[in-house]
């Protein structure tokens, strides 16, 4: 009797798509033939392991074994329909019922004969510095996953031999089902669909095609990206079964944090500090670039804490156009901590000497609250 595809995986049946996915690859490295030689109850195994995560790793085949078991995957040959309606009703029937479940059952059409099946795409998430942003860069990524096994070029058969005709379906990769007054057509679960079975299975890939092996890539990373660009290498994702079409690889990114800049799409801000002196009496100062060279901004006098200064074309470039962005310095003015009994006269003196023309803020808010208490005092 078949094993339940739950106990196969050491899984319970309401497990998630990753807890499925950690058993099978726990599994298969365990029972693997190359770790295995020459036992047939680990290769038995394996094989029993690789056709569990077939079936429970599709929601779809997945929510068909959990309502019927095996039973939704074993194959009847067909009969003609009841009442003394020959297979042209059976086929037409058919055809309705693929019409409205084929997507559930398997298609319409289902697979041609040797058909081959595509892999799965992969996401891989890389963080990138916003100076490899602005730049643009080459990044060498090591990504798991499955590859075509070399001992059988992705065929999934051993050396000299060839896959034949699945007796199950006679090669048609789907079988028709008599239940009552209808037909239904199913994929045939002995050949997955393929109308053929591989009798001599390659022992390194146990037929499958491929091998969990990882991959170092070189990804390209144009200038000007931001913060969840998505970039897709086409057929690096999963190797497809038995030689079938890779799926493909979308790297996602993500802009670490920068001690000096922050953006703003393709504008760039940063704080640098000044001393009261140089925001009373104007100066010149160096701000950093993106870009790593320097430039240089004049403070005017009596420049106040958080004025901006704009920089044009200084900023991020944008993705695939010649536009640049601005970077924008923000001044802040650092009151003096620390002075000495001499700079503490200095500011007394210096206070003595000033007039409300100095600090016309000060003094208008000042003037201000005399006003206020003016009137609550008249209030009362």
């Amino acid at each position: 009797m078949k094993r339940d595809y739950y106990e196969t995986l050491g899984i319970v049946k309401g497990a998630d798509d990753q807890d499925i996915k950690n058993a099978f690859r726990r599994l298969a490295k365990e029972y693997h033939p190359d770790r295995n030689p020459g036992d047939g109850d680990s290769e038995k195994r394996f094989i029993e392991v690789n056709e569990a995560y077939e079936i429970l790793k599709d929601p779809q085949k997945r929510a068909a074994y959990d309502q019927y078991g095996h039973a939704a995957f074993e194959g009847h040959g067909g009969a003609a329909g009841p009442h003394g309606f020959g297979n042209e009703f059976a086929t037409s029937m058919s055809d309705i019922f693929d019409d409205l479940f084929g997507e559930f059952m398997g298609g319409r059409r289902g697979r041609t004969r040797g058909s081959r099946e595509r892999g799965q795409d992969i996401r891989f998430n890389l963080e990138i510095s916003l100076a490899d942003a602005f730049a643009g860069k080459t990044a060498h990524i090591r990504v798991p996953g499955s590859v075509v096994c070399e001992s059988c070029t992705g065929a999934g058969a051993e050396a000299g031999s060839r896959p034949t005709a699945c007796t199950t379906c006679g090669g048609h990769g789907k079988i028709r089902v008599s239940q009552g007054f209808f037909t239904i057509e199913r994929t045939c679960m002995a050949c997955q669909g393929r109308g053929e079975v591989i009798e001599n299975p390659c022992r390194t890939c146990a037929g499958v095609g491929r091998v969990n092996r990882d991959r170092t890539l070189s990804v390209t990373i144009p200038a000007g990206v931001e913060d969840g660009t998505r970039i897709r290498l086409a057929g690096e994702g999963e190797a497809g079964m038995r030689g079938g079409p890779g799926g493909d690889l979308y790297i996602f990114l993500s802009i670490a944090s920068d001690e000096i800049f922050q953006r703003d799409g393709a504008d760039l801000f940063c704080r640098v500090p000044i001393t009261m002196i140089t925001a009373a009496l104007s100066g010149q100062i160096e701000v950093p670039t993106i870009d790593g060279g320097r430039a240089k901004v004049k403070i005017p006098e009596g420049t106040e804490s958080g004025r901006q200064f704009r920089l044009r074309g200084k900023g991020m470039p944008v993705l695939r156009q010649k536009i640049v962005g601005d970077l924008n310095v923000q001044v802040e003015v650092e009151t003096p901590q620390n002075l000495s009994r001499k700079q503490k006269e200095l500011l007394r003196e210096f206070e003595k000497a000033s007039t409300s023309e100095n600090n016309p803020e000060a003094e208008g808010f000042l003037n201000r609250i005399k006003v206020f208490w003016d009137g609550v005092q008249k209030s009362d």
